[in-house]
């Protein structure tokens, strides 16, 4: 059984208050990890294009205020 099918099974079997337990604690994994790979994009250089866009499309009043 690999380790993915015995989580499966385990999880399958969680009381309705641990799944609930469970289900927040993988959704907060799940929301820091997309902020760390965002940060290290950020850093690198990866987001710039879509930040220059952003600011051009705002310059030439492509954008409306919210």
């Amino acid at each position: 059984m690999s380790k993915l099918e015995q989580i499966e099974k385990s999880v399958a079997e969680l009381s309705p208050e641990e799944l609930k337990a469970f289900a927040a604690w993988f959704e907060a994994l799940q929301a820091d990890m997309w902020d760390r790979q965002f940060e290290a994009d950020a850093k690198v250089g990866r987001l710039d294009k879509l930040a220059e866009q952003a600011l051009a499309d705002h310059c030439t009043g492509r954008t409306r205020p919210l």
